[in-house]
């Protein structure tokens, strides 16, 4: 995890939980070479603040389920198990495709554009070259859809999934050809929308959404299970 100095001239508590928070769900958590272990005393160096902001910071990351601090052995990022990953994202799915049944009727235009502004930058291929920014424009693309909704309570609900769902989508990305359908999911949504189909919008969501739980369902699952074996194996 590489973190930049904190501003002195910023609440320190709230910007240290920002940074640490931002660098957490960039990271792709569900790596098998990733590291989940946090070392204090070096996030205290980059961030150039002492240890009690930092910890302050930690225990708010801790209430969001992103970190787990476990007495006499550290801070480390948190997995989900597979079954939690899939009740997440049925949970996704429906503050979303509520979000877009609302955003059908009272978004304006403007609003809708910004989808359309998103979306246009993959249109024309090359996406295997571009992961890493399609997955930051395909978060973007969510997040708008709640923002535009007119309903703050679906937008604040879903933000704790977020984190969690940043880090799905992330590494799903990776995995077959996620990105080539996602880029046609999103321009049926964006199309329901701009027809102001409230029925539509809300249904292309879902299945869009609901894609990602069958991939997870099949591919992740599958994977745990090799894995499993191959210790078997070993042992």
């Amino acid at each position: 995890m590489k973190l930049s100095p904190i501003a002195s001239n910023i609440t320190l508590k709230d910007h240290v939980y920002e940074k640490l928070k931002d660098a957490i769900t960039g990271m792709d958590i569900y790596d098998e070479a990733a590291e989940l272990r946090l070392d204090e005393r070096s996030l205290s160096e980059q961030l150039g603040v002492s240890r009690t902001p930092l910890r302050e910071a930690i225990a708010r990351l801790e209430r969001d389920g992103l970190v787990e601090v476990v007495a006499r052995k550290g801070v480390y990022l948190q997995r989900k198990s597979l079954d939690e990953i899939l009740e997440m994202i049925v949970a996704w799915a429906a503050l979303e495709s509520m979000a877009a049944r609302l955003a059908a009727t009272v978004a304006s235009d403007t609003d809708i554009a910004g989808l359309r502004k998103i979306a246009a930058k993959y249109n024309e291929g090359a996406l295997d070259t571009r992961i890493s920014e399609y997955s930051d424009d395909n978060i973007r693309f969510h997040q708008h859809i709640l923002d535009i909704s007119g309903c703050a309570l679906l937008g604040e609900m879903a933000e704790r999934l977020f984190l969690h769902m940043q880090a799905v989508r992330l590494r799903a990305m990776n995995e077959g050809n996620r990105i080539e359908r996602s880029v046609v999911d999103h321009a049926e949504i964006i199309e329901a929308l701009e027809a102001r189909d409230a029925d539509l919008a809300a249904k292309r969501v879902r299945e869009h959404t609901m894609r990602l739980h069958a991939h997870v369902r099949k591919t992740w699952a599958q994977l745990e299970e090799d894995r499993a074996a191959a210790a078997a194996g070993n042992g």
